[in-house]
Parts: C-alpha cells; sequence; structure tokens
C-alpha cells in the first residue's frame, strides 16, 4: 500500500505557529518574573523603612542634668538638652566605657531625635519632672539596619558604619529584651532631615497635593474650554488645522521642555515664588493641557450628532446645547482623562528640578508660595544620597508613590465603567 506523501508546508506553518507562541509566553513570562523581583524588592525594602528601631533606656527626668535652673521653664528646652538624660542613661547601662573615643560611638547608637521624643513624653505628662520612667528611643540609622538585619557581623567592617564594639553592645540590649521595632510615625509626620532616620514624607505628600491642586485649577478649565471651542464652534479651517497640529505635538514633547519654559515665563519674567508649588503647578498645568484637550474632543466626538440636532430642533441656542446636553454626556470620558494626566503629572520630576523643587525643604509647606517638594523630587534626593539608611526611606516613598498612581488609575477605570455610556 503507497503511503500519501506528507504536506510538509502545511507541518512546517504548524511549527512556526508553536514557536510564535512559545516566544510570545517565554516573554511575557520574562516580563512577569521582571515585574515580580522589581514590585517585591520595593515591598520587603519599602516595608524596612515603614519600621523603626528602638531601644528602652531609664530616663531620671533631673532639671538640673538638663541644665534648666530652679523655676525654669522646661518646655523651653531644645531637644539636645534632652539628649544629655539619653546620654546619662546610656553611660549608667555600661559603665566600663570610660574612653571618649568609646564613649563617643556609645552615644552614636541613639539617633538624635531622641531628644524630641524626651520633649514631647515630659510635655505630655509633666508631673514626670523629677522622677524616673523606662522609655523607648529610636536608634540611629546604622544601628537600626543591624537590628533589621540589612547589615550583620559577617559584613566586613570597612563596608559598614558600625563597628564590632557597638555591635556587642547591641547584641547586650537585644539580649536585655530592650530592642523592639514599631512603626514609624513620624514617616508621615515630619518632613524631610539629614538623617535617615528622622527623615519623613509628609512634607513632601503635601508639596504633591498643593502642586496637584493648582495645576488640576488651571488645566480643567483651560482645556476643557479649549476643546469644546475648537469642537462645537470653531469653524474648519487653516487655524484651527494649524491649532490642531501644534496641540498634538506639544504632547509629545519631552517634559523636561515645559521645566524650561516655567523657569522662563514664570520665575525670570513674572519674578513669581522659586521652588513653589505655584510654579510647580501651573508647570505642570502646561505639560497636561494638550493631554486634556485632547482627550476631551474625544469625548466629545462620542456624542451621537442626533442629540445635538434633537436640541437644536427644539429651539436650543448651541450654546444650551453644549451646557445642558453635550458637555454633561462626556463627562464621565473628560474625567477619565483628567485623571490620568494628573497621575501622569504626579510622577513627574524633569520639569520640577529646573524650577527649583529639588531644594532641601525640612519645614512643612503652609501654601502655595512657600518652598516645597513633591514626592518624586524627594525620592530622588534620597535616592541621591549617601547613606545607606535613606535607601529605605527611597523604597518607602516609592511605595506611597505607586500606591497613589494605581488608586488614581482604579478610580478613573471606575469613573468610565461607572458612568459610560454605548449609543
Amino acid at each position: 500500500m503507497i503511503k500519501a506523501p506528507e504536506n510538509t508546508w502545511h507541518h512546517k506553518r504548524l511549527r512556526a505557529e508553536k514557536r510564535f507562541r512559545f516566544y510570545g509566553a517565554s516573554a511575557l513570562s520574562l516580563a512577569v518574573l521582571i515585574l515580580v523581583l522589581l514590585v517585591g524588592s520595593l515591598v520587603w525594602r519599602g516595608l524596612n523603612g515603614f519600621m523603626q528601631s528602638q531601644i528602652q533606656l531609664p530616663i531620671t527626668f533631673d532639671q538640673t542634668a538638663l541644665g534648666a535652673g530652679e523655676g525654669a521653664d522646661i518646655h523651653s528646652l531644645t531637644p539636645s538638652h534632652y539628649m544629655c538624660l539619653v546620654k546619662i542613661s546610656l553611660h549608667q547601662m555600661f559603665p566600663e566605657v570610660a574612653d571618649p573615643t568609646q564613649l563617643h560611638d556609645l552615644y552614636a547608637l541613639v539617633s538624635t531625635g531622641g531628644g524630641i521624643s524626651l520633649k514631647k513624653t515630659l510635655q505630655r505628662n509633666p508631673a514626670m519632672l523629677g522622677q524616673s520612667k523606662a522609655v523607648w528611643v529610636p536608634v540611629s540609622s546604622d544601628a537600626d539596619l543591624y537590628i533589621k538585619g540589612v547589615v550583620t557581623e559577617k559584613t566586613p567592617e570597612i563596608e559598614r558604619s558600625l563597628s564590632n564594639q557597638q555591635i556587642a553592645w547591641l547584641k547586650q540590649l537585644q539580649e536585655k529584651k530592650l530592642v523592639r521595632r514599631v512603626f514609624d510615625r513620624t514617616f508621615f509626620e515630619r518632613g524631610d532631615s539629614r538623617t535617615p532616620e528622622e527623615a519623613g514624607f509628609l512634607g513632601a505628600m503635601m508639596g504633591s497635593l498643593l502642586t496637584l491642586l493648582i495645576c488640576l485649577a488651571v488645566v480643567f478649565p483651560l482645556g476643557v474650554m479649549t476643546a469644546v471651542y475648537l469642537e462645537e464652534f470653531a469653524r474648519p479651517g487653516k487655524w484651527v488645522d494649524i491649532i490642531e497640529v501644534n496641540i498634538n505635538n506639544l504632547a509629545a514633547v519631552p517634559s523636561i521642555v515645559f521645566g524650561l519654559l516655567g523657569l522662563a515665563v514664570y520665575i525670570n519674567v513674572l519674578g513669581m515664588p522659586r521652588s513653589s508649588a505655584l510654579v510647580g503647578g501651573m508647570t505642570l498645568a502646561m505639560m497636561i493641557l494638550p493631554v486634556i484637550i485632547i482627550t476631551t474632543r474625544v469625548s466629545l466626538k462620542s456624542i451621537p450628532r442626533s442629540i445635538r440636532d434633537a436640541a437644536l430642533a427644539l429651539g436650543a441656542t448651541p450654546l444650551q446645547v453644549v451646557w445642558h446636553h453635550t458637555l454633561p454626556l462626556s463627562m464621565p470620558g473628560i474625567m477619565t482623562g483628567t485623571i490620568l494626566g494628573m497621575a501622569r503629572a504626579i510622577g513627574e520630576t524633569a520639569p520640577l528640578l529646573l524650577i527649583g523643587m529639588v531644594a532641601f525643604v525640612v519645614d512643612l509647606p503652609t501654601g502655595v508660595t512657600s518652598s516645597a517638594t513633591v514626592m518624586p523630587v524627594q525620592i530622588y534626593l534620597w535616592a541621591s544620597s549617601p547613606e545607606a539608611g535613606f535607601s529605605e526611606k527611597t523604597a518607602a516613598g516609592i511605595l506611597v508613590l505607586l500606591v497613589l498612581l494605581l488608586a488614581m488609575n482604579a478610580l478613573a477605570i471606575a469613573l468610565r465603567k461607572r458612568f459610560e455610556v454605548r449609543w
């Protein structure tokens, strides 16, 4: 019996299709693996950034040790005065330490924020003056890295800031159950600091909020009105075509160009305050204005022509048609585009660097004209700092920014699903 020849061409096509599917599945798996590794690394380091290590010290709130005489106002004392109490307590726990160099290393285990903690403790309960109480005080950034396991004894001493003697002191405190890890509330209560253990993210969050409010107040009415005019009232012609081409081109311009424009116009020409949320918001408004115009025009185009014709047939003016019919029906798409544009603005860094929002700002912003920074810039500053403790702060800040971005994108999707009308 003669066997029919196989369709070689057909089998080649099947093998090529299988290879294509394999390549596609491999690329997708590799992308997912890289994403999991990236997010996992950020989460692991970021969660450590949200935690703070503390040691328990028996503190005697002695007015003489504070450097205040009889009848002095203890509330007027600075945190450095309260750090004297911390040093006395540490010396009493390790009385064998007498060398000035070793004493300096011993005191370096505790953060300078310990004085702030003691001051707040005494302000909450003034009756503690003259009494002794066990108080938890934050440790320094280097000690915190050791307690969290980021730095170990196996790490070469040349690669870590803690000496072997400092590690021995920390181990003694751990054996006595005088070390704990708690949620770092100061991360969401303070502004930036030179020391990692005292650095907070609240200043950057408030700066981002003020900047986005200014940006939204400028770009939303301007973008929507421009799109309504171009779509509903402007007559087709050469000038309209030129405007449309320029709007589409501006949407593709690199963001740093808008930073240069903001520096030249708002700061150099108009004399607005440098490194302020006002200038930052108006610069970002220029950047996302083309996006808002384009998305609004797309939303307006999606409204059927029959709705406009019906309103005009009933005697409505063109302005009434837009105000009472076309604009309300297109608002879900407009809101979605606006939220996505704001999500892009909240993650921008380059244009804000050029207008001075890269400055080191410790105090929380009190208004739109005060010096401020934003979350992406704050993350950039921490990432470029040489101290190892800022790496965890960087990861924690990235997590906060990612959560906000995901929330804004989820809100845009929810609005589109909730109010979308299919014609």
